[in-house]
């Protein structure tokens, strides 16, 4: 059985679980206006978001105001741009003007950002409403919604579980349908992670593709939607050049509306397919049983899957662990000790851990980045695609800091995303089934380096071929006591 097209328009009921490609038609016909939506998202968020906690910087008159501003547009035949009136968040750590960017964290001073970062530039050119920033922990640097400055954030498909992260609030606010758009960040899995564990879309595109400052290695910032489609459209936008960037791609006109090839698409592909990372934790049987059903969905469409050997090791997970450890160990070291001491224990201990670090140890621990871009290109070069399951756990408990919640073991469920940050591939989310408790279950589709609109294309594919969804979590009744 086919879902549903996740395009198609609902009930007017439900204006915010609309798809933007939807809205943006209903208000070029002028059946729905910006305000309308914008009203209904932020009324669904005040049912919401205080059993989920995955906004800051929630602002309903400004949202309102960029809504009427939008409306008088469209009234006129004048949109900015392919996303106006569109209800957007965006993650803590994208700058926009004049706003504090806490990283996450009770270290940083609350300094108002001097300009918006290029993602968040092009969704405000585009006209796009901004309703708020989303949640994340400490300096990005866990997979979970634990912060010392935001309030803890929850998955809606359990609230004593994990959203992931570090895009934390963009994946629980996705999946609780704060409306349709969401950006957030991605260094080793911030994207996907929370995805997976969140039961939605998103592509963490090839380095470069999608400006970001400040750049960083492995650093790239991608749309968190319920639907390939929005995550295409998003993609129009972000994908924009900005000089900024320093490892910016050329900029290359995409033909994002293309996202939807069919299944015939997939017809005679070869697809890799990977059940064992080489490092970390094992996949445990109900992650491992849907994405083998995954795969035979794949055949049965056309495509030639075979089986892939691990190509990651655990000495190049360990060694990203390590050096990364040092950088935070550094960052803090500059820090006051009170603002250092705001800073989670959790991450002070992984980060102090590498103090006593000589200067080969340090080298060596770098050299796997370089290792792990080598192994990944290489392992992937016999397919035109590569699915694995996004994480080889389902979310852990809402307070853990990591699937391990171990400072010394903080990484082991990176295994199959952190590689293609490293090789710049483009890689992506969606959900493939759900556990026997009901928590999503993610598969990673990657892409050779630049095929970003091909994945998209692969992934709508099997949005497509796989079984229906089970309708998204609404909020718990409010005769229920909440969970804070």
């Amino acid at each position: 059985m086919t879902e549903q097209d996740p395009n198609a328009l609902r009930t007017p009921q439900a204006l915010h679980e609309l798809p933007a490609a939807a809205l943006i038609e209903a208000f070029r016909r002028r059946e729905l206006s910006p305000v309308e939506v914008t009203q209904s998202v932020l009324g669904h968020i005040e049912r919401w978001e205080h059993h989920l906690r995955a906004l800051y910087l929630l602002r309903p008159e400004l949202a309102l105001q960029q809504a009427r501003e939008s409306e008088a547009r469209w009234r006129k035949g004048e949109p900015l741009g392919p996303l106006d009136g569109v209800p957007v968040t965006i993650k803590d750590n994208i700058a926009t003007r004049g706003d504090p960017t806490p990283l996450g964290t009770a270290a940083v001073d609350l300094t108002p950002a001097a300009a918006d970062a290029p993602p968040a530039a092009r969704l405000k050119e585009s006209g796009a409403v901004l309703v708020a920033k989303t949640t994340m922990p400490d300096y990005g640097m866990l997979s979970s919604g634990l912060s010392s400055f935001h309030k803890l954030a929850r998955n809606p498909w359990d609230r004593s579980k994990t959203p992931g992260g570090s895009s934390a609030g963009a994946g629980a606010a996705a999946a609780a349908g704060y409306g349709p758009l969401h950006l957030g960040t991605d260094i080793g899995g911030s994207l996907r992670l929370p995805a997976g564990w969140c039961g939605i879309f998103t592509l963490k595109p090839s380095l470069g593709r999608v400006p970001i400052d400040p750049p960083y290695m492995g650093r790239a910032a991608g749309p968190m939607t319920r639907s390939v489609g929005d995550s295409a459209l998003l993609m129009q936008v972000l994908s924009l050049p900005d000089s900024r960037d320093s490892m910016n791609l050329p900029y290359q006109e995409i033909a994002w509306e293309q996202f939807d090839r069919g299944v015939e698409r997939l017809r005679g592909l070869r697809i890799g397919l990977l059940l064992e990372a080489g490092c970390g934790l094992a996949v445990e049987p109900e992650v491992r049983a849907a994405v083998e059903h995954a795969a035979r969905l794949f055949e049965r469409a056309g495509a030639v899957v075979a089986p892939m050997q691990p190509f990651m090791t655990q000495t190049m997970l360990d060694g990203m662990d390590h050096f990364w450890r040092m950088r935070s160990h550094i960052d803090m070291k500059g820090l006051p000790p009170a603002k250092k001491a705001r800073v989670l224990p959790y991450i002070q201990h992984w980060a102090d851990s590498a103090a006593g670090m000589s200067g080969e140890a340090v080298f060596k621990a770098f050299s796997q980045f370089h290792a792990t871009r080598l192994a990944a290109v290489s392992g992937c070069r016999h397919f035109d695609y590569v699915i694995s399951p996004t994480s080889p756990v389902p979310a852990p408990p809402a307070e853990w800091a990591s699937p391990t919640n171990d400072p010394l073991r903080p990484l082991e469920h990176i295994g199959f995303t952190v590689p293609f940050n490293m090789s710049e591939q483009p890689a992506a989310s969606i959900n493939c089934g759900y556990t026997s408790g009901g928590l999503p279950i993610g598969l990673q589709i990657a892409g050779q380096r630049f095929d970003d609109l091909g994945v998209l294309q692969v992934s709508r594919a099997f949005e497509l071929i796989r079984e229906a969804q089970r309708p998204w979590p609404q909020p718990p009744s409010e005769a229920l006591q909440h969970v804070d």
